[in-house]
């Protein structure tokens, strides 16, 4: 029994090299350092921000008519914001852009219950009429025809309207200096942070316009954290005006008057407020 016991033991002695051999190494829990940080490098982010007046304003205008018969109604609301459309366009189709949403209810006949509640009695029978609700989103892309654009929109007696929203969408040339100020502005910081650290500033190692470079934690992030980041996608472009509508956009340049006289009466004054653009930029210099 004993030389059993001890020919046993041997053999799981023997075995155990074996098994420590054949582990998996254990991956690193830190992101592998890029090529640039086997030198002495500084990663420095430049921000800079400038403030400028919002140049796109928008807003909208419900127009609501009743008829017996939907194309009564559909008629009445065309011929409410005829006058309308033709005085919008006369301000520059890249001045100002608008689109048109179109909808209809039914209007059935009601009866209280024995509660007093008013209730629809929905059978096809029980048609009282229709109403349709003629919709206008109007964007002003040069405010200096916001004024007159509003004004025309009240001048037609909508049903109600939208307070106008500002926003500004810089052009290339802005976005450009922007970034070559952020890229200045990262340079400055470094000459001023290797001086302080008794280091002398060498040549470029990368450019990120991203700002990634200065942001990743390479030595505290581990590597199986990834990038939540969602794609932002540009939404549809709306839909064409339905036939009806497109086909009843003339009209008499005597109602457009009377309709632009009727605007001079509701002046609307509203300054573009000021909005912020900022902008970053990272650049990784050698250390010397």
């Amino acid at each position: 029994m004993r030389k059993l016991i001890l020919t046993t033991g041997l053999l799981l002695l023997a075995a155990t090299p074996a098994l420590a051999q054949t582990a998996a190494p254990q991956p690193s829990p830190y992101d592998k350092a890029p090529w640039w940080m086997k030198e002495s490098v500084i990663t420095q982010t430049g921000y800079v921000f400038t403030e400028l007046p919002a140049n796109r304003a928008s807003f909208s205008a419900s127009f609501q008519t009743t008829d017996d018969t939907a194309d009564k109604a559909q008629s009445k609301a065309i011929a409410q914001t005829k006058a309308l459309m033709q005085a919008l366009d006369g301000l520059g189709k890249d001045a100002v852009r608008v689109t048109t949403g179109f909808s209809m209810r039914t209007l059935y006949e009601q009866y209280r219950d024995k509660n007093g509640n008013r209730i629809e009695d929905q059978r096809g029978d029980k048609i009282n009429g229709y109403q349709v609700s003629l919709n206008l989103n109007v964007e002003v892309r040069d405010v200096s025809k916001l004024e007159r654009a509003y004004a025309l929109a009240l001048a037609a007696s909508p049903d109600s309207t939208s307070p106008v929203n500002f926003n500004l969408q810089p052009d290339n040339a802005t976005n450009t200096w922007l970034y070559s100020e952020a890229i200045k502005d990262a340079h400055t910081r470094a000459l001023q942070a290797a001086a302080a650290a008794g280091a002398k500033l060498g040549a470029v190692k990368v450019i990120d316009p991203t700002g990634r470079a200065c942001e990743t934690d390479i030595l505290g992030k581990p590597s199986y954290e990834s990038d939540n980041t969602e794609a932002q996608y540009a939404p549809a472009p709306p839909p064409p005006p339905a036939p009806a509508l497109a086909a009843g956009l003339q009209m008499r340049n005597a109602d457009v008057d009377a309709l632009q006289a009727k605007a001079l009466q509701n002046p609307f004054i509203q300054t573009p407020p000021i909005r912020r653009l900022e902008s970053k930029a990272c650049v990784v210099y050698a250390l010397e």
